[in-house]
């Protein structure tokens, strides 16, 4: 609110609206103003209609095409009062039913009480030939919903509440979303809505409620546990939860915890005791885990007992892929013909692909149909090369989707309609979380075989749990480590260092020779000096690896070396301004034709085809990366290319991009780079770790390139800090195998 001292003012009457998404409220139009000049308008506008009124508080911005607009941060609206704006209101649509001859018939008729009728008297139009009471009925509800809308963000307007959270909470509330919110504020910070706590809490302060009142703790403590699962936990101590709770709020932990027992009451929250932990869980995600627990627990308890020849049958697989099998991989084809779950983890070169593809054979030689998935797009496709068999995001393949509402993502594949399969083999593991696993066992036939795959040493999935760890550590469950690196792969220094970053020793950085080299410097601004002449020139250059075979890695987003200054050196020398490459600017950003880009976040809506229009599907994933191929002004939309999916980006959707040139170690999990360049500067102790160092050096597959400083990796390595995180997946799995 402190930055809206600076907004500018401007009012007028809407002549004509130019773009409305009637999901968001997103809308361009034209408004004269005071002084009768007609200017264009950005801005949160649902149902905006010509012959409105408003006052619009915001900043004047120059559009490289549009020239120049004011982009409307909070806005009051006006309806018509006089016959000539209201059949103007009417006669632009703002009523479904209502057209120019209808609104023509309506307002001469009624003049200046047209609105009122509409909203409040609809029998009324009935008396006008050609309207029947069902379509009076229609106008009426019709126009009622914008009214109500209005009146919500009127009401939110002055407390500089975001139109798009007025948009939402009547979408979900209906009519009912003023007295819903004005009873109980913190409905603003719910998963529906999707407001912060701090603006619910802004709003609550505003309407005088009391800073010890049952709600506003309520939301503070599910705004904790909610906040806490981007920590990675499933639960928080109880304890705990009502000690940051009241922190955050500024009251009693004892009234904190007092709210946290009535929430557990009435099940808003739940709550048991395990392994001496007073664990409070929002109530999805401990249903994720308890029935996450007693599906392994079931699984790890079935046996096949198959009727022929193990020994003939592994013999056989030899022959039909030319290798040898070590000793260790046939004990997983043993374990994973025997077991219906069988969890493999390894570090780089010790086989893991080579028993993927095996295990994918015997299960073909055993009449099984396999589905193959992995958590993300570029994990998948991976899979797919190397395996030569079709791979699906797990998402994908689960049928992912967000629910009627938008709310939350549902799954078509589930209890009720499972997979069709005979097993699954889901490769990098560790990336996921305790809820989509859940997902996946839901929509597991009973039958069915599961064979997880992943290193257990990479950086854990940023969702909350730990499952690859859990099922490991839990000693339940038939389980393989391979350790042993393969006489191929014996040569390559990035998977010899990586192994020694992983056992905690330090390498020699300054042997650069074959596949690893170090470029020690000392400042941050050097680092990124060299790191773009071996993007833009070198590598290219004198090592013909293009550039879309490289990639920059950086452990943190901030700093002269992070993920945002790294990007806009990168754009500046990979892809500069040009004649013939549009532009569209976005808060600090520039995305423009050309560059690399990737999706930030889930989104199961955004519909996409191949190029040859031969194949369709929705859905692009946090992760997916991309060449922005088309900015079309006119029409306010980006085309993205995802690997030959093509996505359409209306303007307003910006802020699911990043550029990714350079993108952070947690956001490469999964994929696999021809070429990586490592930037190590300064950051948090956090980000400064072991496992996040030997996560970005496996990434590499040919190259590896280290620019900064050998102290800074060195601490890195020293620093073998493993967050704790509260989860209880591996004690409640152990105690429903009775151990």
């Amino acid at each position: 609110m402190d930055q809206e001292l600076d907004y500018q003012e401007l009012s007028g009457t809407v002549e004509t609206v130019i773009f409305k998404n009637e999901e968001n409220g997103y809308t361009v139009l034209r408004l004269r103003n005071d002084s009768g000049e007609t200017v264009t308008v950005v801005g949160c506008f649902p149902f905006a209609a010509p012959g409105e009124s408003m006052i619009l508080s915001g900043e004047w911005m120059t559009h490289n095409v549009h020239g120049r607009q004011f982009k409307a941060e909070f806005s009051q609206r006006f309806l018509p009062s006089t016959a000539p704006a209201i059949y103007q209101f009417l006669a632009g649509g703002s009523v479904k039913g209502v057209g120019p001859a209808m609104a023509s018939l309506i307002v001469d008729r009624f003049g200046e009480r047209t609105l009122d009728v509409i909203l409040n008297n609809p029998q009324e139009l009935t008396g006008i030939r050609g309207i029947s009471s069902a379509k009076a009925q229609q106008f009426s509800k019709s126009f009622r919903q914008q009214a109500g809308l209005r009146m919500l963000m009127e009401f939110g307007c002055s407390f500089g509440l975001r139109p798009v959270l007025a948009l939402r909470a009547y979408k979900y509330y209906g009519d009912k979303a003023l007295e819903a919110l004005r009873e109980n504020p913190y409905l603003l910070c719910s998963s529906l809505v999707g407001g912060s706590f701090r603006e619910a809490d802004e709003m609550a302060m505003g309407l005088g409620v009391g800073e010890n009142s049952k709600n506003r703790i309520a939301a503070a403590i599910l705004f904790e546990l909610v906040h806490n699962t981007g920590n990675g936990h499933c639960f928080i101590p109880r304890e705990k939860l009502a000690a940051v709770t009241a922190e955050l709020i500024g009251v009693q932990a004892s009234e904190a915890d007092a709210c946290i027992g009535e929430m557990i009451e009435d099940l808003r929250l739940r709550y048991e005791e395990i392994a001496g932990v007073r664990a409070c869980y929002l109530p999805e995600l401990y249903e994720a885990e308890t029935n996450a627990a007693e599906c392994f627990a079931r699984m790890s308890r079935r046996e096949y007992r198959e009727k022929f020849n193990t020994e003939k049958l592994l013999e056989r697989l030899e022959v039909q892929q030319g290798i040898r099998y070590a000793p260790m991989q046939r004990q997983t084809l043993e374990l994973a013909l025997k077991n219906q779950l069988l969890v493999i983890t390894g570090g780089p070169g010790t086989g893991k692909t080579t028993s993927i593809r095996a295990i994918l054979a015997m299960f073909d030689a055993l009449g099984l149909k396999t589905l193959l998935c992995a958590p993300t797009g570029r994990a998948a496709k991976r899979m797919t090369e190397l395996t030569g068999r079709e791979a699906a995001t797990v998402h994908r393949m689960l049928g992912a989707k967000f629910d009627e509402e938008g709310n939350r993502v549902v799954f078509t594949k589930d209890e009720e309609e499972r997979l069709d399969c005979d097993a699954v083999i889901l490769d990098e593991c560790s990336m996921v979380d305790i809820q989509l696993m859940d997902a996946l066992l839901r929509a597991l036939p009973p039958d069915a075989r599961l064979v997880l795959v992943g290193d257990a040493d990479q950086l854990p999935s940023v969702g909350p749990g730990n499952v690859f760890s859990a099922l490991l550590r839990s000693q339940v469950v038939a389980a393989v480590r391979l350790t042993e690196i393969f006489r191929q792969n014996e040569g390559s220094r990035i998977i010899r260092n990586a192994h020694m970053i992983n056992r905690g020793e330090h390498p020699d950085f300054s042997e650069n020779a074959g596949d690893f080299f170090r470029l020690k410097r000392m400042q941050g601004g050097s680092s990124v000096e060299t790191i773009t002449e071996l993007f833009a020139v070198r590598l290219p250059g004198k090592m013909r690896i293009p550039p879309e075979e490289i990639q920059v890695l950086s452990p943190t987003r901030k700093g002269e070396t992070g993920t945002v200054n790294l990007n806009r050196r990168l754009q500046a020398a990979l892809n500069p301004p040009a004649p013939d490459k549009k532009e569209k600017p976005f808060g600090d950003l520039i995305f423009r034709e050309g560059d690399r880009v990737m999706q930030v976040r889930n989104n199961y809506d955004i519909l996409w085809r191949n190029a040859g229009n031969t194949e369709t599907g929705a859905g692009i994933y946090n992760g997916d990366m991309g060449i922005l191929r088309r900015i079309d002004p006119e029409n306010e939309i980006l085309t993205i290319d995802f690997d030959g999916r093509l996505a359409n980006y209306g303007f307003d959707a910006l802020t699911e991009l990043e550029h990714a040139w350079a993108i952070t170690v947690h956001k490469a999990q999964g994929s696999e780079y021809r070429a990586v360049i490592l930037a190590l500067g300064g950051s948090s102790q956090l980000l400064m770790t072991r496992s996040v160092l030997y996560t970005a050096v496996t990434r590499a597959k040919e190259l590896l390139i280290l620019v900064g400083d050998d102290q800074t990796a060195h601490q890195m390595i020293d620093n073998f800090r493993q967050s704790r995180r509260y989860t209880a997946l591996r004690v409640r799995l152990r105690r429903l195998c009775g151990v």
